[in-house]
């Protein structure tokens, strides 16, 4: 299971909070927790506060961190449901949860219909 790709098709390694879930220096994991939650309250329109940026090891990690985004995420606990590596391999592929995911990250459209191409 490529653990790198979320099943909504963000790039693990490029995710803010996971990048943040790596860095050792804790100054520097606060500071970038704030500018998180500035890009979160940006690209959804909430008021999101820096604590509220946890650790996560990726929405694959069943019993790892995730963060709060990710254990409510409907498109995450789908593809867990439907027993998917990704919403690539998914039979209602894009359905609208993911359309809407979409919207804001393109790039995660990209990459799952890239895997799609492939298989």
């Amino acid at each position: 299971m490529n653990m790198d790709i979320a099943y909504c098709g963000l790039e693990c390694q490029t995710c803010p909070i996971h990048m943040a879930t790596l860095e050792k220096d804790d100054s520097v994991k606060t500071r970038m927790r704030f500018e998180i939650a500035e890009q979160l309250a940006s690209l959804y329109k909430t008021t999101p506060k820096p604590e509220i940026i946890t650790d996560c090891d990726g929405c694959k990690a069943l019993n790892g961190r995730l963060f709060t985004g990710c254990t409510d995420c409907e498109i995450r606990k789908c593809a867990i449901l439907k027993k998917v590596v990704n919403c690539a391999y998914c039979s209602d592929y894009a359905c609208d949860k993911l359309n809407r995911h979409f919207a804001i990250d393109p790039g995660a459209q990209t990459r799952l219909e890239e895997i799609r191409r492939k298989n």
